[in-house]
């Protein structure tokens, strides 16, 4: 049996607004599930029914086989991080750290105890007698987060809180919140809208728009089996490129070019002619030049970007604009027009009208 199962979640509010519908979702023991999303797409509402600090219309969530749709966060055995620190100003982190056990009038060396183990577990003994405006964002999330696991309860709950932070120090602190899971062991939802968050840190990732679930899966299932073109483009970084045209005798037209599509679909290739399909591929998987095994596309350069590692090329072909991520040491002129390869099996068709993927000869 799963540890957590929400069956048909529905948030309809007063208003007649509905934000989440039929939300279905299993989660395993000690895993590490993240929503993501735009903004508005019913995620933190979803982690907010988890925590029981909004109420479910409809539906059913259970702990294990308890259904707990009607208990109160604290009856849930749940811990919430949120966006915001949440610190107490007048507090020391030793006192922040403990406050939740003092409430619960655990036993003074008890709590002493647990603030130093958790302390050290988020590197924050030399800190303890500091109070939150002294120290740096960084080092006020992790005490947030400290506050949570002290509690030592069965899930913890974070809803976007990297948020606040710099760059750099969102870098530093996903590392260290995947460290403190691998530590703890505890069964973790994390909310964001920050896809990258999402493929570094998650075992799952739930994708989700305008309240539906768009596609549950690992990282890497969402990145290289993206089941439709939203799934597709907010994976990814830059976003996957789409050109949308409508197959004619198995020739799919891009501008004054014309790709025989049978590589890829094989014998379906006539199920979908003259319908509009859309032609999808990342802009790491191409490569500069006619290549076997490839479509070969003509461009015009319109922009470059020198990142270090690899440099963008922005394109437009006709009235298409692509992005493309190439070696640092072959940018292309701006103004000059190219020819790139995009291999048969990176290549995504998806419906022009459903938007989702068509299967094709690499599965």
């Amino acid at each position: 049996m799963a540890y957590l199962t929400l069956t048909n979640i529905n948030k309809i509010y007063p208003n007649g607004f509905h934000a989440v519908h039929n939300f279905n979702l299993e989660i395993e023991k000690g895993e590490f599930i993240v929503f993501v999303g735009p903004s508005g797409c019913g995620k933190s509402t979803t982690l907010r029914m988890v925590a029981g600090l909004e109420d479910i219309s409809s539906g059913d969530f259970l702990i294990g086989d308890r259904r707990v749709n009607e208990l109160g966060p604290r009856e849930r055995e749940v811990a919430m991080v949120f966006q915001s620190y949440a610190l107490y100003p007048q507090m020391s982190v030793y006192d922040n750290l403990g406050f939740g056990l003092t409430l619960q009038g655990v036993d003074e060396d008890v709590i002493e105890e647990r603030v130093l183990a958790t302390a050290k577990i988020l590197g924050l003994t030399d800190y303890l007698d500091r109070m939150p405006r002294a120290l740096s964002g960084g080092q006020r999330q992790r005490v947030a987060v400290g506050r949570a696991i002290i509690r030592k309860v069965g899930v913890f709950l974070m809803d976007e809180p990297l948020s606040n932070l710099d760059a750099k120090q969102r870098v530093t602190m996903r590392s260290e919140i995947t460290q403190i899971h691998r530590q703890t062991g505890a069964t973790t939802i994390y909310v964001t809208h920050d896809q990258t968050e999402a493929m570094t840190m998650a075992d799952r990732i739930v994708v989700m728009k305008q309240g539906y679930i768009q596609q549950v899966g690992t990282p890497y299932e969402l990145y290289f089996r993206p089941v439709n073109m939203f799934v597709a483009g907010f994976i990814g970084e830059p976003p996957m490129n789409f050109i949308r045209g409508t197959l004619q005798n198995g020739q799919f037209p891009v501008d004054t070019q014309k790709l025989d599509i049978s590589p890829v679909l094989g014998n379906r290739t006539a199920e979908f002619a003259d319908r509009e399909i859309v032609f999808g591929f990342r802009p790491e998987s191409v490569l500069l030049g006619e290549q076997e095994n490839s479509f070969h596309l003509k461009a015009l350069v319109e922009l470059t970007e020198m990142l270090g590692d690899n440099a963008n090329v922005y394109i437009t072909i006709g009235d298409e604009h692509a992005i493309l991520k190439v070696d640092p040491h072959d940018i292309p002129a701006i103004d000059s027009e190219i020819t790139f390869s995009v291999p048969y099996d990176r290549v995504y068709l998806f419906d022009g009208q459903t938007e989702d993927v068509i299967p094709t000869e690499k599965g």
